[in-house]
């Protein structure tokens, strides 16, 4: 297949170091990736209100240069530290206009992605997500009176969004993603659709969405319908790797060593003892304490991953009564 980028978030603090996780992962596991390792880190400015959200430490960044990455600085021009999770959205405008697949840095890379063959002019994201978004009100309108409310705003066809095998006012009938990964031919086009759409939403949410919250789910309210406008949807088998066999997103370690599999925490923990990861990694606490004080080992054994709780709360709740939880 033809190569492509992959694009993550770097900033000072816990994602700098994510951003290592995942550049040590993708170099182990895929050694044959022919793309490049963008990290698009956001430079202080008025958005960030006194704060430096930029990757300054040099460790750090000499790290991810060795393992192949590039950072790539942006400038905050629409969200900043009120939304950092619009990073994802404005980075998207500063990247070479080539096919990418954009990542969380909270995910590793488990397997070889030269086996991925998306088709790349057909836009999509991760399915690997809860019905987070919209919370159903007693009497406010349904899923499809909000959801119709925003794709009949932006003039798309609500109708060919949905799934007809799923019920009606049952949250899977509708279009919506994780924004864990998404994956385009063009970073420029995709970009300037999600930035326009969320900003829109953001700043006059229209009388359907009047009881919902958007932060932190703007990317996500806004995802499905910039999908929707490029011709893309639902991923096909053929993407099955991601949130698969080819990528794992993590979220938060104790989650991870409790539920992911044998495999995934074997690379995590195979990638962070190479002797230069860990002298970065090692900086940042909740990395010490899982990976290397031997914390993630610790929960792992607290459960079956064949007989898991249910729900994440109960996950959590056990996590945090055994002395273990760190963010």
């Amino acid at each position: 297949m033809s190569a492509f980028n992959i694009l993550c978030i770097g900033q000072a603090g816990r994602l700098q170091y994510e951003a290592v996780l995942l550049a040590a992962t993708l170099r182990a596991q895929s050694p044959g990736f022919q793309g490049r390792l963008l990290i698009a880190t956001p430079r202080p400015g008025p958005l960030w209100a006194g704060q430096n959200p930029q990757i300054t430490d040099s460790a750090t960044l000499a790290l991810l240069a060795d393992l192949g990455a590039e950072v790539i600085p942006f400038e905050s021009r629409a969200f900043g530290a009120a939304y950092p999770h619009g990073n994802k959205i404005e980075a998207l405008a500063h990247i070479p206009d080539a096919p990418f697949l954009f990542l969380d840095t909270d995910t590793i890379i488990t397997g070889d992605l030269s086996t991925l063959t998306p088709d790349f002019t057909r836009p999509t994201a991760s399915m690997k997500r809860e019905g987070t978004w919209p919370q159903i009100e007693l009497y406010g309108p349904g899923y499809t009176g909000i959801w119709g409310s925003l794709y009949r705003r932006f003039g798309l066809d609500f109708e060919t969004s949905l799934d007809p095998a799923q019920p009606d006012e049952y949250w899977q009938r509708y279009l919506y993603f994780n924004a864990g990964w998404f994956l385009h031919e063009s970073p420029r086009r995709f970009g300037a659709l999600f930035l326009k759409y969320a900003t829109e939403i953001a700043r006059d949410p229209g009388p359907e969405l009047a009881c919902q919250t958007l932060d932190p789910w703007l990317d996500q309210v806004a995802l499905p319908l910039v999908i929707h406008a490029l011709g893309g949807g639902r991923p096909g088998p053929e993407l099955a790797g991601l949130d698969g066999a080819l990528t794992c997103h993590w979220r938060i370690l104790p989650l991870f060593f409790a539920r992911e599999s044998d495999h995934a925490v074997a690379v995590m923990e195979k990638a962070a003892a190479d002797t230069r990861v860990e002298r970065v990694l090692r900086h940042y606490a909740p990395f010490k304490k899982m990976l290397y004080k031997g914390q993630g080992q610790e929960v792992r054994a607290l459960f079956d991953r064949a007989d898991l709780p249910r729900k994440e709360q109960a996950i959590r709740n056990a996590i945090k009564r055994a002395g273990l939880w760190t963010r």
